[in-house]
């Protein structure tokens, strides 16, 4: 499986990118991946460049095709001003108008970094909207990482867990066999006669 990292992080070292890895590693940990990281910092100029001239370059033009072929995807962008990086929202515009289609279907792992755990909300209120707007299929759990969780227990169970939900999407569909049976939804209770059966006698 080809897996690939979109990290928005500017600085270097960068939180961002640390968060990125941890995650494919925890994903590849679970279901054998080539790993390929794609830095926005050093397509920054490239994806300004796409707006004005219409046509990506191409560097850019590789990662975008990095991000198509990708079985799965984990994004990860720093939070300012209480959303996602104008890079990160540029990179995938900038896809966007090159192929609608890009990320129909496609597993993706929503992350972000910030200095304050008040700004965890980004994942529910900016990152998830913007990849269901992309046809993509964002995996249940998002990964906030606040400069206090770096070293602590929860990091790491919300690393493990989002990871496994990844991996589970992107080796595709589960031959255990269905259970037998019937489905409990689908018996329908007798109302009417539980009702009569409450009437008092007379």
């Amino acid at each position: 499986m080809r897996l690939v990292v979109v990290s928005a992080g500017l600085g270097v070292p960068s939180s961002t990118r640390l968060l990125g890895d941890r995650l494919a590693a925890a994903t590849a940990a679970r279901v054998p991946a080539d790993v390929e990281v794609v830095e926005l910092r050093d397509l920054a100029v490239e994806i300004a460049h796409t707006f004005t001239n219409g046509f990506p370059g191409r560097a850019l033009s590789g990662a975008f095709d990095a991000v198509t072929g990708a079985d799965g995807l984990i994004v990860v962008t720093p939070v300012f001003s209480a959303s996602y990086s104008g890079l990160f929202k540029s990179f995938f515009d900038a896809l966007g108008v090159t192929d609608p289609e890009a990320l129909a279907g496609k597993p993706v792992l929503i992350a972000a970094t910030g200095g304050t755990a008040r700004h965890s909300l980004v994942l529910d209120h900016a990152l998830r909207p913007l990849f269901s707007h992309l046809k993509a299929v964002v995996v249940p759990t998002g990964v906030y990482a606040a400069s206090e969780d770096w070293g602590a227990e929860g990091l790491n169970g919300r690393v493990e867990r989002a990871a496994g939900e990844l991996a589970a999407l992107t080796a595709g569909p589960s031959t255990t066999r269905p259970p037998t049976g019937r489905d409990s939804f689908e018996e329908v209770t007798p109302f009417e006669e539980r009702l009569a059966a409450l009437r008092p006698a007379g």
